[in-house]
């Protein structure tokens, strides 16, 4: 087996047998002829496993030809094993070896600028460079986007206001950079109080991922089975139904939702034994109950008596086409966590498309994007082998330009879902680029699922679509916290007081359906 081939955990043993191989040589071409079998004496046997014979090589009176024909064979292994060795860990190793440092659970706590990973030495770096000290006593550096945005706080520019300073001053409680000076952390640290043990938080969740530790938590498993039922009323409980291994510790239950976050959110609202209804406080309205109800019809279609021969085979019906508008982050998750969704529904097909220009960051290795062909027009990555009910496909383009294309249509509300994981539909900096888009999805009259990362978020997008399109539409799903949320909370580079979480919120409309048209008389 070639070098580059070899398992990470295997190097530890491999370097132990170098030496053994040494001693083995010597003792094997001193007391016997070259075999091309197996057959060594007792004692070599021996020699083998136990520690102390392989840590020094053995003692033996043998002829000097021999050892000396021994130590040439036994430096050939030893040379072959070390090349082995290096190619391994080259090949397993992603990352130079200040980098894998191994940081153990109880020293997870590092000020940015100091850490032992250099990505996030390089985010520190980057925070001193774009942030700027969030003291009251500086001018604004841009208008204030929600109460709770820390510009709200400081002064319009006056001749007593300081200009704008970049934050280098490292909290040592949360060992991020945030004030310009000691002096401002000092004068502002009953603000700095009310996030300062979140961002720790951050901190250490951030160092975890890069402490070089085994992760069990990321492995997943696979098809439910028909005999188990899963029960989504929490995290706790879909972790149980679905058979993951136990998580103990609440870091690793931050870890591993920061990722699920986005599957489970959609599964959560589809699927049957949803914690959405319509019961009080279920927050499923009327309309959305009849949307709803018809997907739920094609992902959870009833038995047929399939098997694997000709006899077996049924026809089925089409995939469930799941619209992910605006990807960017969600695109690049591993596909093991894009296939929890599958395994939610065995029994359907789903096929996942992320559209947006930004629906191809963090891949860089399947570039270059394949061209514009007839049979391919927006140039579409597909990936088809994930496999036999699933597919993803992801389109670098604007929705709105493939809408009037009628790439997609025609759209089936049996058939049909959209999906806006954090759109930034009332953004000041993204609005522009769903104005066109916004009323091309309620004429498609499919349910559109959106998400926020706060509740002011949350709050703006629904403003913005009351705004743009009053009257067309109708809420599916009551504004509100997301059940299955990330529980991890993320930093906002640029502005290290913005502290958000992945899919806080979550809420559900589509375009008004008229069943009947009245006149007056």
């Amino acid at each position: 087996m070639t070098g580059k081939y070899t398992c990470g955990r295997c190097l530890q043993m491999l370097r132990r047998r170098a030496v053994a191989q040494n001693s083995v040589a010597r003792w094997h071409h001193a007391a016997s002829p070259r075999r091309g079998g197996y057959d060594f004496p007792a004692s070599c046997v021996r020699s083998l496993s136990s520690r102390s014979s392989a840590s020094k090589p053995l003692q033996a009176p043998v002829r000097q030809n021999g050892l000396s024909s021994g130590l040439s064979a036994s430096s050939i292994a030893s040379q072959n094993v070390k090349s082995m060795v290096q190619k391994a860990t080259s090949a397993t190793s992603t990352a130079s070896p200040e980098a894998r440092v191994l940081l153990k659970p109880n020293n997870l706590f590092h000020s940015f600028s100091q850490s032992p990973a250099a990505a996030i030495r390089q985010r520190a770096a980057f925070i001193k460079q774009n942030a700027f000290c969030p003291h009251p006593s500086h001018q604004q550096t841009r208008l204030p986007l929600s109460p709770h945005d820390p510009e709200s706080r400081k002064s319009q520019v006056t001749s007593e206001s300081l200009p704008p300073a970049h934050s280098h001053f490292e909290c040592p409680d949360c060992g991020v950079p945030i004030y310009c000076s000691e002096g401002h952390w000092m004068d502002d640290f009953e603000a700095h109080l009310e996030i300062c043990e979140t961002i720790r938080q951050i901190n250490e969740d951030d160092h975890d991922l890069h402490s070089g530790r085994f992760f069990p938590e990321f492995s997943y498993p696979g098809l439910q089975d028909d005999n188990f039922v899963i029960n989504m009323t929490n995290w706790d409980t879909f972790l149980y139904t679905r058979e993951f291994e136990a998580i103990n510790d609440d870091r690793s239950m931050r870890q591993v939702t920061r990722m699920l976050t986005y599957p489970l959110t959609i599964g959560s609202v589809l699927h049957e034994l949803s914690p959405y209804n319509v019961r009080k406080e279920g927050r499923l309205t009327v309309e959305g109950l009849k949307s709803v109800s018809a997907l739920r019809y094609t992902l959870h279609p009833p038995k047929t008596g399939e098997g694997v021969d000709i006899q077996g085979l049924r026809l089925k019906a089409p995939p469930v086409r799941i619209f992910i508008l605006g990807a960017r982050a969600e695109s690049s998750l591993p596909r093991e966590v894009w296939l929890q969704l599958s395994y939610i529904f065995p029994r359907s097909l789903i096929h996942l498309i992320f559209i947006g220009p930004e629906s191809m960051a963090n891949r860089d290795d399947e570039f270059p994007l394949p061209e514009r062909t007839p049979e391919n027009p927006f140039g579409g990555i597909v990936e088809d082998r994930l496999g036999g009910q699933f597919k993803i496909t992801t389109y670098v383009d604007y929705f709105h330009t493939m809408y009037k294309a009628q790439y997609f249509q025609p759209f089936d509300p049996y058939l049909d879902c959209f999906m806006l994981f954090h759109p930034g539909l009332g953004h000041p900096a993204s609005s522009h680029e769903w104005e066109e888009t916004l009323p091309q999805l309620l004429e498609t009259k499919v349910p559109i699922i959106s998400t926020g990362y706060t509740q002011w978020d949350m709050e703006r997008d629904i403003n913005w679509v009351n705004e743009k399109c009053a009257g067309e539409f109708d809420i599916l799903l009551e504004p509100g916290e997301n059940v299955f949320r990330s529980l991890r909370w993320d930093l906002n580079d640029l502005d290290p007081h913005d502290v958000s979480c992945g899919n806080w919120g979550i809420w559900a409309f589509r375009g008004k359906r008229y069943e009947a048209t009245f006149k007056d008389s």
